[in-house]
C-alpha cells in the first residue's frame, strides 16, 4: 500500500486542486491511502474523511526547510508517506530543494528542476515565450508605485496587475492599479507584475511532462464560465492542433518535469501565453472524468511505474463545479487544533 501525501485541500470559493488529485488517485485504482496537509483547520477537505484517511496541519512553507522537513519526517514515521504531491504554488520551491533529502528518507516526487521552475515564472514568461516562438502579452515588472506610474503611461487601460505567485486583477484606471499594487505586495511581497489585457477566448492546457521533452497526457479546454476570482466555474473539451503544438514546444525546450498548466488566450486564431502553472490546477478532475488521469499518471511517474496512456478525448465534454454542504463535529476541529492532526 502506497501512503500518498496532497496538499491544497481548500475546496472553498478560491479552490486548491488537492481534491481533485486526490479523486483521481482514487480511480486509478492503485492501493493507496491518503494524507491530506493542511495549512488551516478550516480547509473544508480536513474534514472529508470519505476520501481522506489522515490529515495534518502542515507549518507555512516560509517558516523554512527544516522545520518543514521535521513535519514531513514525523508523518513518514508515525503514519508511513510515500509520496508528496504538492498542489500550491508557494509550496514547490521548497519542496524542489529538499525532493533529494526526502528521497534518501523514502519519500518520493515528480517535480521540475530549480531551473525550470524559474524557466517558466510570470517576469521570465516573454523570454520563455520568444525562444517556443509564442506570442505573449507586453509585460514589465515593477516594484514600487513609481515604477508603476511610470511604466502604465506604454499600457492601454484595462491593464492586469499580477503577483508572482498568486491574484490577479483587471485595472481600468491609475487609481484601480495602485489599489492592486499595494494589496498584492502586502499579501505576497513584491515584485508586481505589469500586463497588456489580451481578449479572446480563455483556453487552456493541462499536462505531465515527463522530464526529457514529451508528456504522459495533454488535455485542452475553452473556459465558459468563471467566477469574480477568475476561476473555472464550467469549461468544455476542445481539439485544438495549434494550440497542442505550441504546448509540446514548450515541453522540448523546458523538458519540463511534473505537473503544469498552460494559460492562453486566442485572438484572430493566434495564440498568446498568459501563464504557466508549475502544478495542477483546481479544475483537474476533468482530465480524470474524460479518460486521461493525470493526478493518477503523475503518482505512477513518482513511483516508478509505466505512467504512459494515449491523450485521446473527445471534445464537446462538460465540466461543472458545484459546491456541497456536510456537517461534522466540532471534536474534530478541536483534536486537530490540539494535536496536528486527525
Amino acid at each position: 500500500m502506497y501512503k500518498v501525501a496532497v496538499s491544497g485541500i481548500n475546496a472553498i470559493d478560491n479552490p486548491g486542486p488537492g481534491l481533485g488529485v486526490i479523486k483521481g488517485i482514487r480511480e486509478e485504482n492503485l492501493d493507496t491511502m491518503i494524507v491530506g496537509l493542511a495549512y488551516d483547520a478550516m480547509e473544508p477537505g480536513v474534514y472529508m474523511d470519505w476520501i481522506i484517511d489522515k490529515v495534518y496541519l502542515m507549518p507555512y512553507p516560509s517558516e523554512g526547510e527544516r522545520v518543514y522537513l521535521n513535519r514531513l519526517l514525523y508523518i513518514k514515521e508515525n503514519f508511513g508517506l510515500d509520496v508528496i504531491i504538492p498542489t500550491l504554488d508557494t509550496e514547490l520551491p521548497l519542496l524542489i530543494d529538499l525532493s533529494d533529502q526526502l528521497k534518501s528518507y523514502g519519500i518520493s516526487s515528480f517535480l521540475p528542476t530549480k531551473e525550470q521552475f524559474k524557466l517558466r515564472s510570470k517576469e521570465k514568461l516573454p523570454a520563455l515565450s520568444k525562444e517556443a516562438h509564442i506570442k505573449t502579452p507586453k509585460t514589465v515588472t515593477v516594484t514600487s508605485l513609481e515604477d508603476l506610474s511610470r511604466a502604465i503611461q506604454d499600457f492601454t487601460f484595462p491593464v492586469m496587475i499580477k503577483g508572482l505567485f498568486y491574484k490577479a486583477y483587471k485595472a481600468y484606471n491609475l487609481q484601480e492599479a495602485n489599489h492592486y499594487f499595494c494589496s498584492i505586495a502586502n499579501e505576497w511581497g513584491l515584485p508586481i507584475l505589469l500586463q497588456e489585457v489580451i481578449s479572446g477566448e480563455e483556453i487552456n492546457v493541462v499536462g505531465v511532462g515527463d522530464g526529457e521533452g514529451g508528456h504522459f497526457g495533454l488535455l485542452a479546454i475553452k473556459k465558459l464560465w468563471i467566477t469574480s476570482l477568475g476561476k473555472i466555474w464550467t469549461g468544455v473539451t476542445i481539439h485544438n492542433d495549434n494550440l497542442i503544438k505550441t504546448t509540446e514546444r514548450f515541453l522540448q525546450i523546458t523538458k519540463w518535469r511534473g505537473a503544469f498548466e498552460f494559460e492562453c488566450i486566442i485572438k484572430n486564431e493566434e495564440i498568446f501565453l498568459i501563464e504557466i502553472n508549475p502544478r495542477f490546477p483546481a479544475w483537474i478532475y476533468f482530465s480524470v472524468g474524460v479518460g486521461i488521469n493525470l493526478p493518477g499518471r503523475l503518482l505512477k511517474a513518482a513511483l516508478n511505474l509505466d505512467p504512459y496512456g494515449d491523450s485521446f478525448y473527445e471534445a464537446g465534454k462538460l465540466y461543472i463545479r458545484y459546491t456541497e454542504d456536510f456537517v461534522t463535529d466540532i471534536d474534530n476541529f478541536q483534536k486537530l487544533i490540539i494535536r496536528g492532526e486527525r
